[in-house]
């Protein structure tokens, strides 16, 4: 009926079954960016913000929300990652923090959703550390950029 793996021939949503997928090393990046006021990448440079060292924070959030990304995203297999890596860098030139995440694993089905959920996550926690000083804030472009590993191999955004 569809090419979607989440549907199944009636058109109900499932969890695709990857039993008899073979193991393999699978790799996901992703970004996304928080566009900030100048004056806002002067209060996270600074680590004036009432909650602390944001960009700190936010890591350690993207970290957490890539090994939980199954409780969130309903159709996602609970999996073994052995890698998270979330780097938050201001950007002068957005002006903001462009966020990206690395995530790594051995297993039957790939961690895009990881990445893209620890993208997500540490973008809203920058958002919530420094909304008292800039609400006009955007959270954009959250994107897969590479994913390697399992049948499909590698895929890589253009641009």
């Amino acid at each position: 009926m569809s090419d979607l793996s989440h549907i199944d021939a009636s058109g109900a949503a499932n969890m695709v079954d990857v039993s008899e997928k073979d193991v393999t090393s699978r790799t996901a990046i992703a970004e996304g960016v928080v566009i900030t006021r100048p004056e806002t990448i002067a209060v996270i440079r600074a680590g004036d913000a009432k909650k602390g060292d944001v960009l700190g924070v936010a890591r350690v959030a993207g970290i957490m929300a890539a090994k939980r990304t199954h409780e969130l995203i309903p159709l996602c297999h609970p999996l073994m990652i052995t890698k998270v890596r979330v780097d938050c860098t201001i950007d002068e030139a957005l002006p903001g923090v462009r966020v990206t995440a690395e995530v790594k694993v051995a297993g039957q089905t790939g961690v895009e959703m990881e990445a893209l959920t620890a993208v997500s996550v540490a973008c809203l926690t920058i958002y919530d550390m420094v909304k008292a000083a800039d609400k006009s804030m955007r959270i954009e472009g959250v994107r897969l950029l590479e994913k390697t590993g399992g049948r499909s191999g590698t895929w890589r955004a253009d641009g």
